[in-house]
């Protein structure tokens, strides 16, 4: 039995209902998966039905032009997509783009899926980005680049390289070997550039080997990534101190194929690694490689689990 995936078509002024539609012709993706699409009622997929979210005039749904009203409707989508793996009618869930800033301009707190899903769900989470020549995990979400410093501490990233040992196992089906990058530039160069690895993330790697996790570091992100590109990294995954320290990376190395993967929620989250788009809404031009991609990385966890 093909396994059941939660699909939410995102922002309506961007491209999310154009992606889906396109990935979910691909043969693959038709083979892979049962899909249950959550949106507007414009949206029309061949042979598949939409669940009508919601029914927005044309005017909240122009390609490019994002309104309060879209905004409020695109979060409408997850949570509908969330009930339904809460009442078991679906086995995972696929997210498209949303826009943070049209969510947020409704009233509601909102930072991420990933944050959501994690309050949803009640429980600790973590963002993987995961390509099929570099996989980057993060100890830090969506924060300024001043707030990170202060996030970061050693009991705390000792638990997370915990977590994402433990999370990766049943992927990988074996143990990870973890790379850690530095926070500050070349790793902090003996503590000339910052005193965070000395005193934080080095003594959180002591920690986490003592209860058996694989890991190594801290790196200077540059030198880490520099070669990933010409050959196969000697690590499994890296786990990054900042969003853009890892995403600048995966994004690099193979945009189309790289998924952000949610780890520690109840059924797989997956989602493309692009936004919105709204420069190129409505144009028919965008390319639906990385919907694929995540609608096959959410359908092959499900399987997955489904065999534990």
């Amino acid at each position: 039995m093909k396994p059941r995936i939660a699909i939410t078509l995102g922002d309506p002024s961007g491209i999310g209902a154009e992606i889906t539609r396109k990935a979910l012709a691909k043969s693959e993706v038709k083979r892979a998966l049962t899909p249950i699409v959550f949106g507007d009622a414009s949206v029309k997929i061949p042979n598949v039905t939409v669940e009508d979210i919601t029914a927005l005039p044309a005017s909240d749904r122009k390609p490019g032009k994002p309104t309060k009203l879209g905004g409020r409707a695109q979060l409408t989508y997850i949570l509908a997509a969330i009930d339904c793996v809460k009442l078991g009618d679906a086995d995972a869930i696929c997210t498209a783009p949303v826009s943070k800033e049209a969510i947020a301009k409704t009233g509601v707190s909102f930072t991420g899926h990933t944050e959501l899903l994690a309050e949803a769900f009640g429980v600790e989470v973590m963002m993987l980005m995961r390509g099929p020549r570099l996989s980057v995990a993060l100890a830090t979400n969506h924060l300024s680049l001043a707030s990170v410093p202060r996030a970061l501490n050693t009991p705390k990233l000792a638990r997370q390289l915990q977590f994402l040992d433990a999370q990766l196992k049943p992927l990988l089906g074996r143990r990870p070997t973890i790379a850690v990058c530095g926070l500050n530039p070349h790793a902090g160069d003996g503590g000339v550039l910052g005193k965070e690895e000395h005193h934080v993330i080095i003594p959180a790697i002591a920690l986490a080997r003592r209860k058996g996790v694989k890991v190594t570091g801290p790196f200077a992100a540059d030198g880490l990534f520099a070669n990933t590109a010409q050959k196969a990294p000697k690590f499994d995954v890296a786990l990054a101190m900042f969003h853009d320290q890892g995403l600048v990376a995966t994004k690099a190395v193979d945009f189309t194929r790289t998924v952000n993967v949610t780890l520690g929620l109840p059924v797989p989250r997956t989602s493309p690694d692009h936004g919105v788009a709204y420069d190129i809404a409505g144009k028919n031009v965008a390319d639906p490689t990385p919907m694929v991609s995540a609608l096959l990385e959410a359908a092959a966890q499900a399987r997955a689990r489904s065999r534990r």
